[in-house]
């Protein structure tokens, strides 16, 4: 851990599937075929993604919810079956992959079972919401072979790319702080009352819930990715539902591991929704030589260095990497190098070494066949996941969370421990063997 930051690459490491022990992928000659599981606006683009390519088939379509069901139907009928329960679609021994873009409280448990079920995976952000479900997803995935890529579309990018080539250039000297943050301006609304509606015909409301509480329906749970992020036991919060896309870059640029110390603080201080979740959530990870901030606020949108031209409210965000030569900020698109002094002179940008990613789904498609991870496989995700559950298990502690690299363990703190692993509702079950021994 001490040498993190020395280990950099350029890329997060590709492994062989075989190295793994993984059977070979579909032939050259023959399509793959994919299923999507989640009918929702991002497991469609995703879908649509996939299947705009010569070499794929849309075999099925999966959904809990007979109206996003039918129409993901409609655009695929040619090919494609559609399914109620995914464990049908995990039945299916023609398919070779599976979009897994449901709600995040299931992609844990889904994207293991399809691991299990020998079927590549793509699964969309947050991969996990807990940092036991983010070590379990990495080693179901490394002992069953798979083939996997998480859906933060951003690490495609080629602004990260550059960002990361800044980096590991050395040129900005060592860097021991990285500022990273999210702000948006919900106000005391925040996303409104629960319009108190009844359950939509065609929903089964119990296995959208699966492994998660089952309460009361409430449409703004399952509305979409923005109105869920406010409810802890479907999303987390804004931290996983947000943080995966921004802090990534830090992590892939700095080769970061789980962080051995996690400090959290905030709370719901204005938004007055029918939510449960933080507005305000302040985080520190401390490594060897270095420390990394996050900073979500929901109750003001200013944005620092990346304001922009106007004063609107509207989402911002940003990463900070602070070197003794200078400071690097950016976010998604844009990217700034700030000289301390004359310590930088020449801002000539570094030699261009990340070839440009062919899509963040083509790269997964191409991998199915060539049996090598994707930049953005689990076994390089996982760690983000890993720190912000372990984030949000110091927010609800209120005190340091301690967590040991080697073993993979939180140190000296059964209470931290606990609150590391979801209890499932039954007849849902936690896959403890991945976690055993």
């Amino acid at each position: 851990m001490a040498d993190e930051k020395k280990a950099a690459v350029a890329a997060p490491m590709v492994v062989s599937a075989s190295a793994l022990g993984k059977a070979e992928g579909p032939p050259a000659s023959e399509k793959i075929s994919i299923a999507l599981i989640g009918c929702g606006g991002m497991g469609m683009a995703n879908l649509a993604n996939c299947a705009q390519y010569p070499d794929v088939v849309v075999a099925a379509v999966c959904d809990v919810w007979q109206q996003r069901r039918e129409a993901a139907l409609e655009r695929y009928k040619q090919t494609a079956k559609a399914y109620h329960d995914y464990h049908d679609v995990l039945a299916r021994p023609d398919i070779d992959a599976v979009i897994i873009a449901t709600p995040p409280h299931w992609h844990a448990l889904q994207t293991i079972e399809a691991c299990e079920a020998k079927k590549d995976v793509f699964v969309q952000k947050p991969m996990t919401i807990y940092l036991d479900e983010a070590l379990a997803v990495r080693r179901a995935a490394e002992k069953h072979g798979r083939i996997t890529q998480v859906g933060t579309q951003i690490h495609a990018g080629e602004n990260y790319r550059r960002v990361v080539e800044w980096v590991q250039s050395g040129r900005l000297g060592p860097i021991t702080v990285v500022r990273t943050f999210l702000t948006g301006n919900q106000g005391e609304e925040g996303i409104g009352p629960d319009p108190k509606v009844p359950l939509p015909p065609g929903l089964d409301w119990n296995l959208w819930c699966g492994p998660a509480p089952l309460r009361p329906y409430n449409p703004l749970i399952c509305a979409n990715a923005h109105t869920n992020c406010s409810f802890m036991d479907y999303s987390g919060g804004y931290t996983p539902g947000m943080a995966p896309h921004i802090i990534d870059v830090a992590f892939w640029a700095l080769n970061l591991g789980i962080p051995p110390r996690t400090d959290a603080t905030g709370g719901r201080f204005v938004t007055k929704d029918c939510g449960d979740a933080y507005d305000t959530q302040q985080v520190l990870w401390t490594y060897p030589n270095l420390v990394m901030t996050w900073m979500l606020q929901l109750c003001n949108s200013y944005g620092f260095d990346l304001q922009g031209p106007d004063n609107q409210i509207r989402r911002r965000l940003g990463v900070y990497f602070h070197g003794v030569n200078g400071t690097l900020f950016c976010d998604y698109g844009t990217h700034k190098v700030v000289p301390e002094g004359d310590r930088l002179k020449d801002l000539t940008p570094p030699p261009r070494t990340i070839p440009p990613s062919p899509g963040h789904e083509r790269e997964w498609l191409d991998c199915i066949r060539s049996r090598q991870q994707p930049s953005c496989n689990v076994s390089y995700h996982y760690k983000i996941d890993a720190a912000i559950g372990l984030a949000n298990i110091a927010y609800r502690l209120g005190r340091s969370v301690r967590f040991d690299p080697q073993t993979e363990r939180i140190v000296g703190d059964p209470e931290a421990a606990r609150l590391a692993r979801p209890v499932y509702r039954a007849p849902w079950k936690f896959p403890a063997q991945y976690l055993e021994g």
